[in-house]
């Protein structure tokens, strides 16, 4: 399925945080400083879940050891810091620490793995509704990140499967599948498959294809707006506190809606405002008990700056998102929402959600996945990506012909691409000729892993190549990528 998103609200916004990708800027190699293990991801995991581990000291690694002694001896050393590996079945229930061994040492990690399991409690849709292409089903419940697939049925009736990379997680709790703009016109069971083999139905809905035409956009819900006098927040003195219905004490500069308020504990949310050139925000609970990123970690411009939206306005904005950090949810229902620190006025609080809109009109951003295909051919792309030098499935090509049509976007040397990464990993991508020749140059590297987003100016020679100028076996390929070592959640090309 091919999706083409339309971003308008936050454009702007997010080019504050980008990482610009220099041209031939010379590489430091990173230290061995022994066997180690930083992170690994997911924290939390299923019987078949993909995982991470990152680290140091890992080309001479032989086992892993997962909780309860489970011995796994079969996984990718994609590099010294970083490894891939599949959870295996009989993790014990109550989690525990990984082992990375070698021959001659072991090293324990210093988080416990936890152990997961799926459990649907309802739909948004009820058995007998409508529903269109390009409209939104969610879905609730625990631990839903397991669930990895969605099948429906296509125009023509044939099973179609949607992969999580096109879901939209909203938290733990509840999961947006997009049902496909040309699904099959009639009443069926969809059906949901998790990593660890279970299947759960969908309710029976009445489906149908949508309108021609339409896009995707970012759009903004505004939760609330800043109409008070209290000026500038000053720790002890100015604050913010908002609560959620039925727990107001009459120190709520708002009181938000029961439905919108348990949205906000599930669902990334921003925090616009105006600021000095010194500042910190602190988000707490009320009663200064818990605080989200954890205690005395104040987002400000000397402290996790990319945290920082720009909105190209005067104003900024920082994205709250409190399945990074739960445990505020713990207190938040009784002792609310707290937004104090220094030097800050809040402007408003809103959600930024992708929905599909009706009725044409030219995109902004292209998804590359709808129009990049495996080195081997065999599949479109989905996320996350992990680029490679030797591994087929990391290598990609961006085709030409397609819908969209890389070489009919208008592409010019003031365009480029945004790579959206997990912070943590570190490597490169490099863009190659369809011809595996000279690759101009253009190469984002981020060895530190402190990137959130990378972002290439497309150049003379990638035009060429993309409209057809330098052509290999394959007469429709525009452009190669490939790499090491990073974990990419997305690529666009913005025109």
């Amino acid at each position: 399925m091919k999706k083409i998103f339309r971003y308008f609200v936050l454009s702007l916004a997010l080019t504050g945080a980008f990482t610009a990708c220099d041209i031939l800027n010379p590489v430091i190699e990173p230290a061995d400083i022994g066997l180690g293990i930083k992170v690994f991801s997911p924290t939390k995991v299923v019987t078949g879940q993909p995982m991470t581990i990152n680290g140091s000291g890992f080309a001479d690694a032989t086992e892993i050891v997962f909780p309860d002694g489970v011995t796994v001896t079969d996984f990718e050393i994609v590099s010294n810091d970083m490894i891939r590996v599949t959870a295996p079945a009989g993790i014990a229930a109550a989690g525990g620490k990984i082992i990375v061994r070698t021959a001659e040492d072991q090293v324990e990690s210093p988080l416990a793995l936890t152990l997961g399991k799926t459990v649907v409690s309802g739909y948004s849709k009820q058995p007998g509704e409508e529903i269109q292409g390009g409209e939104q089903i969610t879905i609730y419940g625990t631990d839903l990140e397991f669930i990895n697939s969605v099948e429906l049925l296509d125009a023509d009736g044939n099973p179609i499967i949607l992969s999580d990379a096109m879901f939209y997680r909203k938290g733990t709790s509840s999961v947006v599948i997009t049902v496909p703009k040309k699904v099959y016109e009639g009443t069926f069971t969809g059906k949901l498959s998790t990593y660890d083999g279970q299947e759960i139905l969908l309710p029976e809905l009445k489906y149908k294809p949508a309108a021609e035409g339409g896009h995707w956009e970012t759009q903004k819900t505004v939760i609330w707006e800043n109409n008070t006098d209290m000026g500038t927040v000053d720790w002890g003195n100015v604050n913010y506190r908002i609560a959620g219905e039925g727990h107001e004490t009459g120190e709520e500069v708002t009181i938000i809606a029961a439905d919108i308020w348990e949205k906000m504990k599930t669902t990334p949310f921003y925090m616009s405002y105006t600021a000095g050139d010194s500042y910190q925000i602190r988000v707490i609970t009320g009663w200064w008990g818990t605080q989200w990123l954890g205690k005395d970690n104040d987002i400000a411009p000397w402290n996790m700056p990319e945290r920082i939206i720009d909105n190209g306005d005067g104003t900024f904005a920082i994205k709250v998102d409190f399945s990074e950090d739960p445990a505020i949810l713990e207190t938040i229902d009784a002792q609310h929402l707290l937004f104090t620190g220094a030097g800050y006025t809040p402007v408003e609080i809103y959600f930024a959600e992708e929905v599909w809109v009706g009725g044409g009109g030219t995109p902004s951003e292209y998804d590359i996945a709808a129009f990049t295909m495996y080195e081997d051919r065999s599949a479109n792309l989905t996320y996350p990506y992990f680029p490679s030098w030797s591994d087929n499935s990391g290598k990609l090509r961006i085709m030409r012909g397609g819908d969209p049509a890389i070489e009919e976007m208008g592409l010019t040397t003031s365009s480029k691409f945004v790579v959206y990464k997990k912070v943590g990993t570190t490597g490169q991508l490099q863009w190659n000729d369809p011809s595996w020749g000279t690759f101009a140059g253009v190469e984002c590297n981020d060895w530190d892993g402190s990137a959130e987003t990378l972002e290439v100016a497309i150049t003379e020679d990638m035009l060429k190549w993309i409209n057809g100028e330098s052509t290999d076996g394959w007469s429709d390929t525009a452009i190669i990528l490939q790499g090491d070592g990073l974990e990419i959640s997305k690529i666009v090309i913005v025109p």
